[in-house]
């Protein structure tokens, strides 16, 4: 058996220690990547994407080092999803985040394998993300706060800022589908229990709202509902566009606005959320 001398031997070992740490490398799992799916603008919710981020820190994933985020807006516009859901599919991610039902909806039309996690306001069964709270099924899961239950306690607070009014409106979005059906059924059944007539107006796009304030003025309604939705809350932070409406649409001479002045969910105060028009009870 030939004798490995000593210099051969060192540059031997080497070699094989250069090697190791490549071969490692070259077994590591690639970086996973999330899809970060909103119906909202980046601006106006940024919050949002901060606060995941944080979560995602809490649990021991950093964007950039453990985990790679891609992220998609749709600035309002749900038309535009089925694009940005088909863009993240081409991207390859893991997993998609959705903060709301009309992005989980688009991503739960476009994908039976990739796992979506949605956070909602709304009941997910009720919105046609889930089959059932207990066994939601499919690639689906996530978490609801129901906050949007609070619809008609917003048409009572309503009701007693305005006690005279027989008549109220309310605006939704179509293009929210169930969401929008969910809404106005919510409070129809609040009008009736309250004695109103309620009207249901309709707007998925600015040019809408001229429409539907004309509307207004001829129903001489006593106040209006702005149904939740997140392309009423694009357009209220749009310096054109519909804000110029839902920031302060006016009937008459002046009008009163009453919302929720918090927002737990940003954990700081939000004044701007009445000026928003969340609710709009115009003096005549």
């Amino acid at each position: 058996m030939p004798r490995i001398k000593r210099r051969d031997f060192i540059a031997l070992l080497g070699g094989g220690a250069a090697a190791w740490p490549l071969a490692a490398r070259a077994q590591q799992p690639a970086m996973p990547v999330i899809g970060f799916l909103s119906s909202e603008s980046p601006d106006l919710f940024a919050y949002l994407a901060r606060a995941f981020r944080e979560g995602l820190k809490g649990t021991g994933y950093v964007e950039g080092e453990d985990v790679a985020i891609e992220y998609r807006w749709a600035d309002g516009q749900y038309d535009r999803l089925p694009a940005l859901v088909a863009d993240l599919i081409r991207r390859q991610v893991n997993v998609i985040a959705a903060n709301s039902p009309a992005p989980v909806l688009a991503a739960k039309a476009a994908t039976t394998i990739i796992p979506i996690v949605f956070a909602t306001g709304y009941d997910p069964v009720a919105a046609g993300l889930v089959a059932s709270l207990a066994r939601p099924g499919g690639n689906l899961t996530g978490v609801t706060s129901l906050t949007a239950e609070v619809g008609p306690k917003r048409l009572e607070l309503l009701h007693e800022v305005v006690p005279t009014a027989t008549a109220i409106a309310v605006l939704v979005n179509p293009a929210a589908g169930p969401l929008a059906e969910t809404i106005s059924r919510d409070l129809h059944a609040a009008a009736r229990t309250l004695g109103l007539r309620l009207h249901v107006l309709h707007a998925s796009t600015v040019r809408d709202f001229d429409t539907v304030f004309a509307t207004l003025a001829q129903l001489r309604v006593g106040g209006l509902v702005i149904g939740s939705d997140p392309f009423f809350n694009s357009q209220s932070e749009q310096p054109m566009g519909g804000r110029r409406y839902l920031a302060g649409p006016r009937i008459g001479n002046r009008s009163r606005r009453v919302g929720p002045s918090s927002d737990s969910e940003r954990g700081q105060y939000r004044d701007d959320r009445t000026e928003a028009g969340n609710i709009d009870c115009p003096d005549r």
